[in-house]
């Protein structure tokens, strides 16, 4: 900027050709890396700032620079009005008809004026204009070139640290790497090149703000593009990644090519790949893992190194109870729950961990209660009672309306066996629904919520019992509330849909 400066003071105060100043915008653009368009344009404006020291701040004046010759040329634009308020910018038709006739109201007159004599003041204005003007050409250009590197890696010079907080210099502009941002455990000193992940550009006013990060997911998975050509050439497609950066990693990988490995060729002849990789992220240990499109499937390789024995998916599809052998339990939850976290991150699931001593109690104590219940209800012996359980009958719902064929299906069953237990259940239902409904009126439901929906009695019990005796009442909760009022197996899908159902309701009866 010092040479520019100082070559366009000499072009107006020694008059040097005019070639001069294309020479000297083209010298300013290269050293800046902006278009020499910008530049001229910028000499422009800084021509007509200091043209109006001489003709007045009002005046309308436009100044251009041959973009062939470098010649200036520096006219004065007034408009033809009937009543002259300002001058500097009108004039009288009669006045404009005497430079020329052809003009009329709301015309302009154009007036070439002579070349400027430039004097110290103007000189000290065209250098703070054309400063000014290029700065801001130059932050334009730099945030718009990295904003279009959003998403890659780039590498720095550590300039300096301060609380923390490393500022790279990347040559044309300055990366801010904050502190959360790092790597645990992990410090740099001024001179240090460092590698980092561009997670967001956004401009300010002294110059565009490069936030960079060495935490974030995909800083792993574009140093696996840089490491490994499958990826690169997207042979092999990375999925999801979940860190715990410093320490630990889960990657999970999918190949488009059956014949390559994704696992193997992520890891590397003797882990040289994943070895690079972890090397740059501070010696984290990195779990690839192949990726499946069927949940279960992917679960069971996210928790790796641990075995699983069993998935069992409930009602909630983002939540699974995955069984584990006892020995492998401390590995499948890892240090301080590192690995089943982990996992939970990689396929967007909550998993919770079970024994398979533990699910073992738990399905003995469940076959137990159900069993305890149906012979209460039915009158049976705890035989009858476990074959009903061991054939999956869950609930006396179940038992009261299935079709025929399914009690048929067990052996040792008649069809006079069958309908004597369906009749039973249906008895039992019965009794037990008129003491719902009386408990249910005890605390205070009204009849509009015992109609509504699909709610099992039940729960309309407790919701009378804990103040939602109206449709109005239940359309008043929310999503949350209703669920802490519900049972284990009362899912936000089916709250939400009561919920909702409620308020649609009232809605038409207000209609």
């Amino acid at each position: 900027m010092h040479d520019f400066l100082k070559g366009l003071f000499l072009f107006m105060t020694e008059s040097l050709v005019r070639h001069e100043v294309l020479f000297v915008a083209d010298a300013v653009a290269r050293e800046k890396g902006v278009d020499k368009e910008e530049v001229l344009c910028a000499m422009e404006q800084a021509f007509e700032r200091a043209a109006r020291l001489k003709y007045g701040e009002e005046s309308d004046l436009k100044a251009t620079i041959d973009r062939k010759t470098g010649k200036i040329v520096l006219v004065r634009r007034r408009k033809v009005v009937e009543a002259i308020e300002n001058p500097a910018r009108e004039l009288t038709v009669r006045e404009a008809q005497r430079e020329d006739p052809s003009l009329n109201l709301d015309d302009y007159l154009i007036e070439p004026l002579p070349p400027i004599d430039f004097g110290r003041m103007s000189v000290q204005v065209v250098r703070q204009v054309i400063s000014g003007l290029l700065r801001d050409a130059v932050r334009l250009h730099e945030y718009e070139e990295y904003k279009e590197r959003v998403g890659d890696i780039i590498s720095g010079v550590v300039k300096s640290v301060d609380f923390g907080n490393v500022i790279l210099d990347l040559g044309r502009a300055e990366g801010f790497l904050r502190r959360d941002e790092l790597i645990q455990r992990e410090t740099f000193r001024p001179g240090d090149r460092v590698r980092a992940y561009i997670k967001d550009v956004r401009q300010d006013p002294r110059a565009p703000q490069i936030l960079l990060s060495r935490t974030h997911p995909q800083f792993m998975a574009k140093l696996f593009m840089q490491e490994v050509p499958e990826v690169y050439d997207g042979l092999i497609e990375i999925k999801a990644i979940a860190r715990d950066p410093g320490s630990r990693a889960k990657m999970g990988v999918i190949s488009k090519d059956p014949s390559i490995d994704p696992v193997g060729s992520c890891v590397g002849v003797r882990g040289s790949r994943v070895q690079a990789v972890s090397g740059e992220l501070g010696g984290e240990k990195i779990d690839i893992v192949n990726w499946s499109s069927d949940l279960v499937t992917f679960v069971v390789n996210a928790l790796t190194p641990a075995e699983v024995t069993k998935v069992v998916m409930g009602e909630d599809e983002r939540r699974l109870e995955v069984v584990v052998p006892d020995a492998q339990l401390s590995l499948a939850i890892g240090r301080k729950g590192q690995n089943v976290r982990l996992a939970c991150e990689l396929t967007n699931v909550s998993i919770d961990i079970l024994t398979e001593t533990a699910e073992s109690q738990r399905r003995s104590a469940d076959v137990i209660q159900r069993s305890e219940v149906f012979q209460q209800a039915l009158t049976i012996d705890d035989v009858m009672a476990r074959l009903l359980v061991a054939e999956g009958f869950e609930t006396l719902e179940e038992v009261a309306f299935v079709p025929m064929d399914d009690f048929l299906s067990i052996e040792g069953f008649t069809e006079e066996l069958a309908s004597e237990l369906q009749k039973r259940a249906i008895a039992y239902l019965e009794t037990r629904d008129v003491g719902l409904r009386s408990q249910f009126e005890e605390a205070g439901g009204k009849p509009d919520l015992a109609g509504f929906g699909d709610i099992p009695l039940p729960f309309l019990v407790k919701l009378a019992q804990k103040g939602v005796h109206t449709i109005q009442d239940l359309a008043d909760l929310s999503g949350d509330e209703l669920l802490e009022m519900g049972e284990a197996t009362l899912t936000q899908e089916q709250a939400d849909q009561w919920i909702m159902g409620a308020r649609e309701h009232l809605s038409g009866l207000a209609v």
